[in-house]
């Protein structure tokens, strides 16, 4: 397993592992602390495991932690999903940059989101698994989401959306999101 830094939003990691496949399938490291480590994050952080499924077209996000945020790894186990992550830091470097990433269940590839990011996917295939690994326990009032579609992002999600949670479709601009969070 190897860690790579994602150019575009500092702090933020993929992590690619290496599946040894043969006629049975294949089996592959999902996590290595000694890894997660070695690029200054604390393995030991990371406190709640959970999956979503999801079928093609699905859109879920663009969800933010208020507060002091939320630390978290994603990956898709099953499937393929059209990940994006936005920079909402002020004070980080990549402020308000975007960035795009296919995951897939064939490549088991884990990307790192540092806390004050936003996160949203879409599924591409029929059936969609994603694991997240999440830094602090789930606290609903902290919650925030930002339109998915806002002109702003410009996100140019792969697919039609076929469903998506009322909140997600009801979210805020990007613009009101950023004024509530300074009020």
């Amino acid at each position: 397993m190897k860690a790579t830094e994602v150019p575009e939003i500092a702090g933020a990691y993929l992590f690619e592992s290496t599946p040894y496949a043969d006629e049975r399938g294949f089996f592959c490291r999902t996590f290595d602390a000694d890894v997660v480590r070695s690029v200054g994050l604390d393995p030991h952080s990371f406190v709640q495991d959970s999956v979503s499924r999801s079928v093609r077209g699905v859109l879920r996000g663009l969800h933010l932690r208020s507060g002091a945020g939320e630390a978290k790894l994603v990956r898709c186990s099953y499937g393929r999903i059209f990940d994006v992550v936005v920079d909402l830091r002020p004070d980080s470097p990549t402020y308000r940059n975007r960035a795009f990433f296919e995951l897939s269940g064939e490549s088991q590839v884990t990307l790192y989101i540092p806390a004050g990011c936003a996160h949203g996917f879409q599924a591409l295939t029929e059936t969609a698994d994603t694991s997240y690994r999440i830094d602090r326990a789930h606290d609903p009032s902290q919650d925030v989401t930002i339109a998915f579609n806002d002109p702003e992002l410009g996100i140019p999600w792969p697919l039609p959306v076929t469903s998506m949670s009322r909140r997600d479709r009801e979210a805020p601009s990007l613009a009101e999101v950023l004024k509530q969070q300074k009020s």
